[in-house]
Formats: structure tokens, sequence, C-alpha cells
């Protein structure tokens, strides 16, 4: 990661770190879970050196960031305050970036565009699509009640349990079983499909040394600050009510893996191509499906990746 500078900014009353890169336009590049800042090594490495200045934050919870302690301190105000202020800091002229998110950072930036769609020139969103706000039913008990007590992201919401059969496994079993193979489901008891004394083989795509980052610094961490943004999905719900049916009018391009879990979460194939996620998103220029390519999209095919992006944001500089 040669080249590489890192720093802590103060934004929004905590630290946040940030690794940046190269000089232009910047792209503000937002990870999600279970990652940190180095998910997008290759787009810094890529679009530094094609004239602009990539940086790609610790979220709030994560890595050398700041975690408050309280749960509710991760709600989607917080983090998109942090965003706001971050886009203030690093453009202080314009205030104006363009923006690449991926899992929960997809759907951060997507709020981002909504709630300040002032501080974003273009969109590029991987994985996650725009989350419509139900009206009447909260997004954890949908998916519990279609999927079961054992979905990851119900067996998530209860303050230090999963933590707790984290760590009975370890960091190093649970980050690379996270990364490799994503699990629907957490069975207590069971958590991950293959038994814990069988070696992982990891992806192409993530060599030893690379998942050892991720290992040291959740091992430094833990979970807690992570998983308190699966803890505000309900709280989000109904903090997001003023704006249910409001429009997203930054441009955007959206990318997601045919082999992703949210692709086949119920209803998102039929969103995004039968006109709900247009609709939505009457400024989303391109949707792009890829084949055989799973949920870590941004590090499974780098330079498809960074092409889409780079041919994407050229209208836009």
């Amino acid at each position: 990661m040669e080249g590489i500078e890192h720093r802590l900014v103060k934004v929004n009353g905590i630290n946040i770190h940030i690794a940046e890169k190269g000089e232009g336009p910047v792209i503000l590049f937002l990870h999600g879970f279970p990652e940190l800042w180095y998910s997008w090594r290759h787009q810094i490495l890529a679009f530094s050196s094609m004239g602009y200045r990539a940086v790609a934050p610790d979220l709030r919870g994560y890595g050398d960031s700041d975690a408050p302690d309280s749960v509710e301190s991760y709600t989607c105000f917080h983090i998109v305050g942090d965003l706001v202020e971050l886009i203030d800091v690093l453009d202080p002229d314009v205030g104006k970036v363009f923006v690449v998110g991926h899992d929960w950072g997809a759907y951060m930036a997507w709020l981002l565009c909504l709630f300040r769609p002032d501080k974003v020139k273009a969109l590029v969103n991987l994985s996650v699509p725009f989350l419509r706000t139900h009206r009447e039913i909260k997004p954890v008990d949908f998916w519990r009640s279609y999927y079961g007590a054992d979905h990851y992201i119900y067996r998530f919401q209860k303050p230090g349990e999963i933590e707790a059969e984290f760590a009975e496994i370890g960091v190093e079993r649970v980050e690379k079983e996270l990364l490799t193979d994503f699990p629907v489901f957490l069975p207590k008891g069971k958590l991950f499909k293959r038994p814990l004394d069988e070696p992982i083989t990891l992806p192409s795509w993530l060599s030893e040394e690379e998942a050892n980052y991720y290992v040291t610094v959740f091992q430094k961490t833990g979970y807690t600050g992570a998983l308190n943004f699966y803890r505000n999905f309900n709280r989000n719900w109904e903090l997001l009510k003023p704006w249910v049916g409001s429009k997203i009018k930054t441009p955007t391009k959206f990318i997601v893996g045919d082999k992703d879990l949210v692709y086949h979460m119920p209803g998102i194939k039929d969103y995004i191509h039968n006109g709900g996620f247009q609709e939505d998103v009457p400024s989303l220029q391109q949707v792009v499906v890829m084949e055989g390519v799973g949920h870590f999209i941004n590090m499974v095919t780098p330079d498809e990746i960074n092409k889409y992006i780079s041919d994407f944001f050229t209208h836009f500089v």
C-alpha cells in the first residue's frame, strides 16, 4: 500500500481515520461489514493514478476511527453527519465530492444523497440498492418473519450476544468465514457451515496477508461498533419516516453481482429491474449485474469495477 497516507480527522465530535492518496477531484469510498478502509485498496491505488484524490475512511465504530459506546450513536443521522463534515474537510472550497459505496457504505451513501444532494457530484453504489422505507413494517421484523430467528440481521440485534459467540470462535476464524462465504443464517452453536476444525480455503481474490490485515484490526477493536449499525435498522426506519416517498436525484450507477446475497433478498430483483428503483432514483443511469460475482464485488473484480466507476465519473469532472 505504498504511498497511502493515514490521518485522523475530527468530524461531528469524533475522530475518523482516513486513508488517502492522489491529487485532484475527491472520490470518497465508503466500506461495509465486516470491512475497513482497506477494502478499497485496489481503488485507492487505481484512482490516485488517474488524477483523483482517493479517500477511504473507517466508518465510526470501525478500525482506527472512534467507536462511541451507545448503540444509539450509530443511527443514519450520525453516520451521514460524519460524512457531511468529512466532505467539508476534504473539499473546503466547494464541499462536493464523488462517492462510491458498498454494503453499509452504499446504504449511507443513498441517505447522504437523500439528505444532502448538494454534497455529491455523482454516485456509484455497489451491492445494496436504495431501500425503500415501508410505512408499516419494521425491517428487522420483516426479515425475521421471512427468514426466521437465525437470519444474520436478527442475530446481530441483541447487544453482546453475537459478540460472545464470535469471541468463543475467535476473530481469525470469524473474519475469514465472513469474507469467504458470508452466511445468511447464523444458528446458535453452529454459526458457520464448515466444522471449526476444517481449514478455510480463502478465495482467489483474498490473500492470507490481506485477510490477516482485517483479522489484526478486528482483534484490536472487536465487532461491537460495526454491529451497532445493524442494531439501528428499526430506529432508522422510525427516523426516516419524513422522507418516505422522497426521490434521490444524484446521477447514479449501480452495480451488483448475481451471486450477492443482497440481490437474492425478497423483492430486491423485482425492485431493481421492474421500475421501482428507477422511480425512487430518477437519475439512475445504469444498472450492471455482474455474472458469477458475489458480495465483495470491489475486491473480487477490481479492474472491472474501476473501469465502471471511471467511465461514469468522467462525465462529471
